[in-house]
């Protein structure tokens, strides 16, 4: 018996890396499995459905059951025809896992808009879309009065969007925003019995292997743990996804190696309180040093001493 036996999912970026890693735990857990994945290369372009053919066989051939879609879930249409070929194949969606993304970095003087346009394409509305749809479907089954439904939303954010990367203003809007969006939609979808819960993963993937020194610091060591298997992510995914996670929504984790951080939200941090009068420029300036006593003024550390 597995954590997720009868659970119909779909994983989208789900051909190499992370979503591959997902799929094959989702259904090595009991699920049957939609793998998403256009074929596209790390910066977006071209297309190929031979990845995600290839996890479904894999799946398959371990006794799964998994279907391959390659639709560009970033397009209204395309991520439509996902959802409703989880429906049509399986017969009901319960759990939507969101992985697909690409890179195109680029400081903010040099970005051009191809390059912004492109990385919140993919990213921000290639989660919304698959989200869209989905939310449609558990909506329509809970107003048909089906009882205790059960839907899940895992969506992929970074640290980047949590703490920002110099280079990546794109991606870092992109990922933020992909946590906004996660707790709305926890807020919105609560009372059809749907989750929605965020991840931010530390893994070697196509897109890390761009980051300068990382085929150093991220490679396997022989004979040791590997704390950058891509593999390492997809645990927690299968834990959100479950019907133990049914009382968590709206949060954001941190999955690296064999570390799982629950992030605490923007949170207030100091109060300065004028009364019943504007503050002027000057009486700013000279609470300064008050707003900031318990804290740094300076841009807060990327990470958190992890």
């Amino acid at each position: 018996m597995g954590a997720l036996d009868g659970k119909i999912a779909i994983v989208t970026g789900a051909g190499r890396g992370i979503g591959r890693g997902e799929a094959r735990l989702l259904a090595a857990e009991g699920a049957q499995v939609v793998v998403n994945d256009v074929g596209a290369a790390p910066e977006g372009e071209g297309t190929d459905a031979t990845p995600a053919q290839a996890v479904v066989d894999e799946i398959v051939a371990d006794g799964g059951r998994a279907v391959a879609n390659a639709d560009d879930i970033a397009s209204w249409d395309g991520a439509e025809r996902l959802v409703a070929q989880a429906v049509d194949t399986f017969g009901r969606l319960d759990i939507l896992v969101n992985n697909a993304g690409i890179l195109r970095d680029s400081m903010s003087f040099n970005m051009d808009e191809a390059a912004w346009d492109s990385v919140i394409r993919v990213h921000l509305k290639g989660h919304f879309a698959p989200c869209h749809f989905a939310a449609r479907h558990w909506r329509a089954r809970g107003k048909a009065g089906e009882a205790d439904l059960r839907g899940r939303i895992i969506n992929t954010a970074s640290e980047s969007g949590l703490f920002g990367n110099a280079g990546q203003a794109n991606y870092a809007a992109a990922k933020s925003g992909i946590v906004s969006m996660t707790v709305v939609l926890a807020r919105e979808l609560a009372k059809y019995g749907v989750t929605a819960n965020a991840i931010a993963p530390r893994a070697r993937t196509r897109l890390t292997a761009t980051v300068g020194g990382a085929d150093s610091f991220m490679a396997p060591k022989e004979g040791e743990y590997d704390p950058w298997d891509p593999d390492n992510i997809a645990p927690t995914v299968g834990f959100l996804a479950s019907d133990a996670a049914a009382d968590i929504s709206g949060q954001v984790f941190v999955v690296w190696g064999a570390r799982v951080y629950l992030m605490a939200p923007w949170q207030l941090a100091a109060t300065l309180d004028r009364g019943d009068a504007r503050w002027t420029v000057d009486e700013l300036i000279a609470q300064k040093d008050d707003l900031f006593a318990d804290r740094s003024s300076a841009i807060p550390p990327m990470g958190f001493g992890l």
